[in-house]
């Protein structure tokens, strides 16, 4: 049996991953990565706070495992918080999810696993991974509402190559029984839902208290129709529907946000619908990928039809199926055959 390092996050998901390779009879070692100072006194996050790495920690002692804390919150606020940020000042509409697992979960994650003599690392993120001639296969979980290789596909490839993903053929209700059988404390945790670091805050306000300039300006129609004035840009974001006035009883979306002068460009239904996408840092996961694929545009899009048009080694022109609202630049676009991620890159 191997050596394993598991990333800890406190939660029940990377708990019974530890567990379930305990009982597989590896040797695991529980990592927990400090990712974030919080700003909050009081604050109850649930993803990556200090109470996350207490909860790791009394996980391994239950399961009689080592475990250790890293501090890579530098790392974090360059890599993701950084991005955040200067992402929504210019008007797009962040991945931070996705940037975390490319820049500093899995990658680092394995760098600490080779230090302390391990062969693979192991998370609780509900997908699968295997390889076989061609490379990594990465796939969807069997438990679609729970599916997170929307995030993965980003990852550097030798961490993927070394990753044990023990959930993906489980549902959550099954995971959440077997900790509690276990007998693991944290089996009832509530999963996280927001961002650690805004730490459940409105993130215009957030935004403000780090950084971003409040340009007000005009929400307006595409012909230059005036709406009604807005106190922030950073405040709207593709595909908003919340807080755009209706006119003449039209339903009215965010089409764009354009930061140098102001303005949040909205539209109708119609109007929001995009037929063309083009992705730039395009990574692919298969060595020849079909032109026939599907497209999730954002991480609880359903997806849609897509045929890939190359235009570089790093970037391609989606032709959508059916026309979709809500496509924003800045979100990762994920394309998969079947159930299998044949790749993916950011909205340009």
């Amino acid at each position: 049996m191997a050596r394993v390092v598991v990333g800890m996050s406190g939660g029940v998901d990377s708990s019974a991953t530890a567990a379930l390779l305990v009982d597989q009879g590896h040797e695991v070692i529980g990592v927990t990565l400090h990712l974030w100072d919080y700003e909050r006194a009081g604050h109850a996050g649930r993803c990556c706070a200090p109470e996350d790495q207490y909860d790791a920690r009394r996980v391994c002692e239950e399961l009689g495992i080592a475990h250790y804390t890293f501090d890579r919150s530098e790392l974090f606020r360059e890599a993701v918080v950084d991005k955040f940020i200067e992402d929504y000042g210019a008007g797009l509409t962040p991945s931070p999810c996705v940037r975390c697992n490319e820049h500093v979960k899995l990658g680092p994650l394995w760098t600490i696993a080779q230090r302390l003599g391990a062969t693979q690392v192991a998370t609780g993120h509900y997908a699968r991974i295997s390889q076989d001639d061609s490379g990594i296969v990465l796939r969807q979980s069997v438990d679609l509402d729970k599916d997170q290789s929307y995030f993965l596909f980003v990852a550097p490839t030798e961490a993927l190559s070394r990753l044990i993903l023990p959930l993906g053929d489980r549902h959550k209700p099954d995971v959440r029984a077997y900790a509690k059988g276990r007998g693991l404390s944290r089996a009832d945790k509530p999963d996280s839902t927001d961002l650690c670091f805004v730490e459940g805050r409105d993130y215009g306000d957030w935004l403000l208290d780090h950084g971003v300039k409040s340009v007000a300006g005009a929400i307006e129609t595409t012909d230059g129709r005036v709406l009604a004035k807005h106190d922030g840009v950073h405040r709207y974001t593709v595909g908003q529907r919340k807080g755009i006035p209706g006119v003449d009883g039209v339903i009215r979306y965010v089409l764009n946000v354009v930061p140098e002068r102001g303005a949040v460009v909205v539209g109708t239904h119609e109007e929001a619908l995009r037929h063309e996408v083009i992705l730039e840092e395009v990574r692919w996961l298969m060595v020849r990928p079909p032109s026939e694929l599907h497209a999730k545009l954002r991480y609880r899009h359903e997806g849609v039809a897509a045929h890939v048009e190359t235009l570089s080694d790093t970037s391609v022109r989606l032709h959508l199926g059916a026309g979709q609202r809500g496509v924003a630049r800045g979100q990762a676009a994920v394309l998969y055959d079947g159930d299998r991620v044949a790749g993916g890159g950011f909205i340009v």
